[in-house]
C-alpha cells in the first residue's frame, strides 16, 4: 500500500543553502523532497519526518514534489496553486515578513465570514486564507520570506467542526473537558484540520514559518499564574491535556523553528528518529515540562541576512510563585541577552504578549501583580486573582520585574552599549486581539535606535465590542492617567521609557502586518481582511509607516 501525506509539507526553515520540510504520514516510510530523504519516525499511530534539504544556492527557486517510497503525493493532482518552492534570500535583497497571530479555523463562508456583531458565530474574514488566496494567483516575486505567527495558531478549546466531531466520536462531552481537546490523539487532529485548508497548505508549502505557541494552544488562561496552575492540577483530565498540548507542540510546531544544526543537537529529536515508538519518551517529556519548566528552552533565533529574529517564550517556561515572578528563567534571559547583540541592521524580539500595552491597560496589570501577591492583603489578593482571569491580565506589565528588565536590554542594544545599534528594534507580539503601532522613547538619551511594538492580532479571532472598548479605552489620556495612579498606588516607580500610539486607535478587524527591510531602511504596512463585490476574500491596506 502506498503511505498517504496526512498532513502538510511545511516548509519550516530556510537558510542560505539549506532548509526543513515538515510532513506527516500515514505510515512509516521514507520521504523525499529535492533529492534528499529521510525515514519517518512514530509517535503512537502517528508518523513524522523533517527532511533537511541540501545544495541550496541563495536567489534561486526550487520548486518541489513530495515523494513517498519513490510515489509522488505532492503536488495534489488538479491542484489550482503554484508548484511549491523553497527560495532562499540572496545576500542583500530586500526582506519581507509577514506578521500575524490569534486564528480560530472555521469554514470560509457565511455565518463565519461575518462579523460577531451580525452572527454570533461569525469571525470575521480569515486573513492568512485571504493572503494565501491573493499569493496563490501571484507571482513567487510577491511572496514573503517568511511567516512570524505570534501565538495561538490553533484554539484548544474551540475546535474546528471536524475536530469536534472527532472528539464527540471518542468521549463523552458532556463531561470534562467538554468539546477542548483532551489529549495528543485530539491535539494531532486538531492541527490537520486548522492546517488542512488547501489555501493554507500550500501557503505553508512555500513560505517559511517561525512560530511560538501562547495559551490557547493548551486553553485561556494558561500559565496565568500559580494559583491556576494549582487548580488546574487537581482535575483528574489535566495531565493528559497539558501532555497532548505540549507533546504536539513539540512536534508540530517546535521541530520546524530548529536549524538543521539544532536538530542535530536536539538529544529528543535524536532519540525520536532512532526509536521504534518515542511516544513513551515524548510523554515524560511533557509531563516533566510541564511540572518543572526551568531549563527547557522554546525559544529560538533566526537570521534573515542582517535583520535578526529573537523568538521569546512568554508562555511556557513562565515562573509563577509570587514573589519571583518572571517570564523567563534565569538561563532564559541569559540566552536572550546573548541573542540579542551583534552589529545587525534591523532586532526583532518576538513574544506572544505585547510588551507595550495601551498606558492604562499597562498600569492595571502593575496594579493587580502587587495585589495578586498580598500588596493590601489576602482578602483583597484573592479578589484580585479573580479580577486576573476574568480580564486576561497576565502580558509583560503583569510580570513587571521582567518588563522593567527587558525594557533594560532593549536600551542597551538601542545605545550600542557592546555593539553598534542597530537601526531599530521592533518587538512583534499578538495575543490582545487588536492592532496597533507604538513608538517607544527611552529618558536616557543615549539610546539612538528606533524602538517600536508592532501589534498584529488576531489572523481570525476579532474582539467583542465590550473588550475592543476597554482595550481602546487603555490608549486615552484618561486611560493612561488612571494606569499611572493605580501603578503608583501599587508601589510602582516611573518607567524608564514612555509610548504612545503612531495612529489614532487600534484596528480590531482581522488582520495582517508586512515587514519590508532594505539596509537601514524598515517599513511597515497592515492590512485587514475583507471581502469584495463578488464575496472574494482579500486584503485591503489600512496603515504604512516607514520606521527607519
Amino acid at each position: 500500500m502506498v503511505p498517504e501525506l496526512v498532513l502538510g509539507p511545511l516548509l519550516r526553515y530556510c537558510g542560505e543553502a539549506e532548509a526543513t520540510i515538515w510532513v506527516e504520514t500515514d505510515a512509516t516510510c521514507t520521504v523525499e523532497v529535492l533529492g534528499c530523504r529521510a525515514r519517518t519516525f512514530r509517535v503512537g499511530d502517528h508518523h513524522y519526518a523533517l527532511v533537511h534539504v541540501t545544495g541550496l544556492e541563495p536567489g534561486r527557486t526550487y520548486e518541489y514534489e513530495v515523494r513517498l517510497d519513490g510515489e509522488k503525493v505532492w503536488p495534489e493532482p488538479g491542484s489550482p496553486f503554484p508548484p511549491s518552492a523553497i527560495r532562499p534570500l540572496r545576500d542583500g535583497e530586500p526582506l519581507k515578513l509577514v506578521v500575524g497571530s490569534c486564528r480560530i479555523s472555521a469554514p470560509h463562508e457565511p455565518p463565519y465570514t461575518l462579523s460577531h456583531e451580525k452572527d454570533e458565530r461569525g469571525l470575521g474574514v480569515d486573513a492568512l486564507y485571504a493572503m494565501a488566496m491573493h499569493l496563490g494567483n501571484g507571482s513567487a516575486g510577491s511572496l514573503p520570506h517568511a511567516l512570524v505567527l505570534l501565538g495561538d495558531q490553533i484554539y484548544a478549546h474551540k475546535p474546528p467542526f471536524d475536530t469536534l466531531e472527532f472528539i464527540r466520536s471518542r468521549r463523552d462531552t458532556g463531561k470534562h473537558p467538554g468539546e477542548a481537546v483532551a489529549n495528543f490523539e485530539e491535539y494531532a487532529r486538531l492541527y490537520r484540520d486548522s492546517w488542512g485548508d488547501p489555501a493554507i497548505r500550500w501557503l505553508l508549502s512555500t513560505v517559511p514559518s517561525a512560530m511560538i505557541f501562547d495559551d490557547h494552544e493548551v486553553g485561556d488562561d494558561w500559565n496565568i499564574s500559580e494559583a491556576w496552575v494549582e487548580e488546574m492540577r487537581e482535575k483528574p483530565w489535566w495531565n493528559e491535556q497539558i501532555i497532548g498540548g505540549y507533546a504536539s507542540y513539540w512536534i508540530y510546531q517546535h521541530l520546524g523553528n530548529l536549524s538543521p544544526e539544532q536538530l542535530a543537537a536536539d538529544d529528543l529529536f535524536g532519540q525520536a528518529t532512532a526509536a521504534t515508538d518515542v511516544w513513551p519518551l515524548l510523554h515524560e517529556f511533557a509531563y516533566r515540562t510541564h511540572r518543572r519548566p526551568e531549563g527547557v528552552r522554546w525559544s529560538f533565533c533566526r537570521d534573515f541576512g542582517n535583520v535578526r529574529l529573537v523568538m521569546m517564550d512568554s508562555r511556557g517556561g513562565r515562573i509563577l510563585q509570587e514573589g519571583r515572578r518572571s517570564m523567563v528563567d534565569d538561563e532564559g534571559w541569559r540566552w536572550i541577552g546573548e541573542k540579542a547583540a551583534g552589529d545587525l541592521d534591523h532586532l526583532l524580539l518576538g513574544t506572544s504578549l505585547p510588551l507595550l500595552l495601551g498606558p492604562g491597560m499597562h498600569g492595571l496589570q502593575v496594579w493587580n501583580e502587587a495585589l495578586c501577591s498580598g500588596f493590601w492583603g489576602a482578602r483583597a489578593a484573592r479578589w484580585a486573582e479573580k479580577f486576573r482571569r476574568s480580564q486576561d491580565l497576565d502580558h509583560w506589565a503583569a510580570f513587571h520585574n521582567s518588563f522593567v528588565k527587558l525594557a533594560a536590554l532593549i536600551r542597551r542594544v538601542a545605545a550600542g552599549e557592546k555593539d553598534s545599534p542597530p537601526s531599530s528594534i521592533l518587538v512583534l507580539s499578538g495575543d490582545v486581539h487588536h492592532g496597533y503601532l507604538a513608538e517607544a522613547t527611552f529618558r536616557d538619551p543615549s539610546a539612538k535606535s528606533r524602538v517600536y511594538q508592532i501589534v498584529s492580532s488576531p489572523l481570525r479571532n476579532s474582539l467583542p465590542g465590550k473588550k475592543s472598548r476597554l482595550q481602546d479605552a487603555a490608549w486615552t489620556k484618561t486611560g493612561a492617567l488612571a494606569g499611572r495612579l493605580l501603578a503608583r498606588m501599587a508601589g510602582a516607580g516611573k518607567e524608564e521609557l514612555t509610548w504612545h500610539l503612531t495612529h489614532d486607535a487600534p484596528w480590531f478587524e482581522n488582520h495582517i502586518a508586512t515587514l519590508e527591510f532594505e539596509g537601514p531602511r524598515s517599513t511597515l504596512t497592515f492590512e485587514k481582511a475583507v471581502l469584495d463585490d463578488a464575496g472574494k476574500p482579500g486584503l485591503e491596506k489600512i496603515y504604512t509607516r516607514q520606521l527607519s
